[in-house]
């Protein structure tokens, strides 16, 4: 007997809601708690996980959920962020799943969430395919257009150089509309007082460096070498992040 499918979303930027358009269109069940990456924990299906983690006839999948609850034997991870960052992106996995067609959009779409802007061009995006994901990618992440003033204005006031290392102090928690304003650079470090981002060549020795911090979920990784690394919003006080800024400056300035 065919086992029945359930989908529980992670956090929302384009490649998952691409994933959810085409559950709804396939009517897969799937369930979306509208969460963000800092906030993206399986906990928050707990209904969910104890209605349906018994059941055998069903199969659960968590997409980019960090599993902070013991999860049922029927439980799939579809990921590809941190440890994972071998797989191929979440929407590749669940299209392979589901036999369904990547098609040009779908194409591009996972290129952009597993290596940004370089992997658009890598299979072949025009600066216009390139500019529609990335709008569409902030748009599905919630940055606003207050968000996209402030990233405007974060670069006209903190921009700074330290040798090849870009740094802004940003006035706004969504980085992506400051990155895309900022490419093509091969170093760049955005911080405010509750988090910091790096993007950029080096990653992997940050990755290596702080894998304790990663396996417990206050920082994390993707992308490859030249991809990204952060803290996770809120995990460090406001004088920790200032220390981790020295640190990731020495770990990334040339």
């Amino acid at each position: 007997m065919e086992k029945q499918q359930l989908f529980l979303m992670g956090g929302l930027d384009l490649e998952m809601q691409t994933i959810i358009d085409i559950l709804h269109k396939r009517n897969i069940p799937y369930r979306n708690a509208s969460l963000h990456w800092h906030n993206a924990l399986l906990s928050n299906y707990q209904d969910e996980i104890e209605s349906y983690g018994s059941c055998p006839e069903w199969e659960l999948y968590g997409i980019e959920l960090r599993e902070d609850i013991v999860v049922p034997p029927n439980y799939i991870r579809i990921d590809h962020h941190n440890r994972y960052t071998y797989l191929p992106s979440s929407l590749e996995q669940v299209a392979t799943l589901l036999h369904e067609p990547m098609n040009r959009y779908l194409q591009l779409v996972a290129a952009n969430d597993a290596a940004y802007i370089p992997g658009m061009k890598a299979i072949g995006a025009t600066p216009e395919e390139i500019a529609n994901i990335r709008l569409a990618d902030r748009k599905a992440q919630g940055v606003t257009e207050e968000d996209e003033r402030l990233a405007e204005i974060s670069i006209a006031e903190s921009l700074h150089r330290e040798g090849e290392l870009l740094l802004v102090h940003a006035q706004t928690s969504c980085f992506s509309p400051i990155c895309d304003r900022l490419y093509p650079y091969s170093r760049l470090m955005i911080y405010t007082d509750k988090e910091i981002a790096y993007y950029g060549s080096g990653v992997k020795e940050l990755s290596v460096r702080f894998a304790k911090e990663i396996q417990t979920g206050r920082m994390y990784h993707g992308g490859g070498n030249a991809g990204y690394f952060g803290t996770s919003a809120s995990a460090y006080t406001p004088s920790e992040l200032k220390d981790l800024l020295i640190q990731f400056k020495k770990l990334t300035a040339l």
